[in-house]
Formats: C-alpha cells, sequence, structure tokens
C-alpha cells in the first residue's frame, strides 16, 4: 500500500520506519528545516518531501491521488484537520487517519472532517494500517529477532489459495509456519489434517521477506482483490 504521512516529528517518523520495514511505500511531508534534517538521518531520502502538508500543492507533489491511506500526525490538532478535509474531499483518499493532541477536540475527528480514525499513538496507528489497509487483513502482533520476525494474524479470505484445503496441501512460504488456528472463537491445534475454512484466524510466524507470499497465499486469489 501507499501511505502519505504528514508531520515529521516523533509520531511521523516513527511511522514511517514501521511501514516501511513491513514493505510499504511511504511519503512524508514535513515542512520544518529542523525536522526535515533530523529525518534524512532517520529515513531513505526519497520518501521526503518539503513543504507544508496543509497545501493542496504539496500534497499533489507527494502523490496523493495514487495513496491508500493517509495518517495525519501533526502536532496541531487544527493543521490535522485541515490535511484530512483535503484528503477525503479533494483527493478521495479511501482511508485516512488522524492524530488528536488534545482529546478534548476528539469529538472533531469525525467522517464530516474526512477523518475515519482519530488516534494519538503511533504504534497504533501503524497497527491500523497493516491490519486494515497495508496487507489485507494481515496483523503484526508482535517483532522479534530485531524485526526480523513477526507474529501475525490473517482471515482466510474464501477465495484465497489456501481455503479448504488441508493443511498438509499448503504450501508456505519459506521461513514461515503456522502457530495456531482461531475457529470461532476456539483454539485449533494446527495439525496436517486441519482443514482450512473461510474466516479463520491463522496466527502465524513468519520472516520479514516472507509476510506479502503469506498475505497473498491468504488473501484473495483475484489480483483485483489486493
Amino acid at each position: 500500500m501507499f501511505v502519505i504521512i504528514v508531520g515529521g516529528g516523533n509520531t511521523g517518523s516513527h511511522l514511517a520506519g514501521l511501514l516501511l520495514e513491513g514493505g510499504h511505500k511511504v511519503r512524508i511531508i514535513e515542512a520544518r528545516p529542523q525536522l526535515l534534517e533530523k529525518l534524512k538521518h532517520e529515513l531513505p531520502d526519497e520518501i521526503i518531501v518539503a513543504g507544508d502538508g496543509s497545501s493542496p500543492d504539496v500534497l499533489d507533489s507527494a502523490g496523493i491521488s495514487n495513496a491508500q491511506v493517509l495518517a495525519a500526525v501533526t502536532g496541531d490538532d487544527e493543521t490535522n484537520l485541515v490535511i484530512t478535509s483535503l484528503a477525503r474531499f479533494e483527493f478521495g483518499v479511501p482511508r485516512i487517519i488522524g492524530r488528536v493532541n488534545n482529546p478534548k477536540n476528539a469529538w472533531l475527528f469525525s467522517a464530516e472532517m474526512g477523518v475515519d480514525v482519530g488516534l494519538n499513538q503511533a504504534d497504533i496507528l501503524g497497527h491500523l494500517i497493516a491490519e486494515e489497509m497495508s496487507l489485507g487483513d494481515m496483523m503484526t502482533l508482535l517483532k522479534v529477532r530485531r524485526g526480523e520476525y513477526s507474529l501475525i494474524e490473517e482471515k482466510v479470505h474464501p477465495r484465497s489459495d489456501a481455503a479448504k484445503k488441508a493443511l498438509r496441501d499448503v504450501t508456505l512460504p519459506e521461513e514461515c509456519t503456522i502457530v495456531a488456528i482461531i475457529r470461532a472463537g476456539e483454539l485449533i491445534i494446527p495439525r496436517g489434517d486441519v482443514i482450512l475454512q473461510a474466516a479463520d484466524e491463522v496466527l502465524a510466524l513468519a520472516h520479514s521477506r516472507s509476510l506479502a507470499k503469506m498475505n497473498a497465499l491468504l488473501g484473495p486469489s483475484d489480483p483485483l482483490q489486493h
């Protein structure tokens, strides 16, 4: 997925790093020179866009017309609301997340202002995007070995290549193993004769380079659905 982040402070830079680690395309917009310099030491130069994220021209130059997700995470609620409104009503971004700095302003972060979800923690933002937008229904629950491996959860799509197959007949990506299956709230041990059913929640341990393949295996086989 292509995610645009507006705001290059600690929240924005952390979120950008989290998404890049997951293999997603990212652009981060920031206007303040001191933060731009800091970002250059933390993130690849090619993802950094210098400019005012509340400007339609700057958003356009960042490629917002192709973005699936926009996260407005500046330290000013009014600015974030301007950005979310532009993203939704001017550019039609499908999924919009806004950072709420002052809890008293939370009621403003509504659909009328273009906001799907108002949040204020970078980790929650990253997990929400990963779960709902970035890799289908895949959610990262835990990272181990310095981020090389992830414990993930993903639902089996009815049109996935794995649906209605016994586990012994499912070819998993390299460095990936299924550790549990949750079906209708019940835990199932992943033995070879267990047949995966649509909506099963699969818990798996996977190397970072296998996440996309795991998503392709459990997600819809029709490429138009990705």
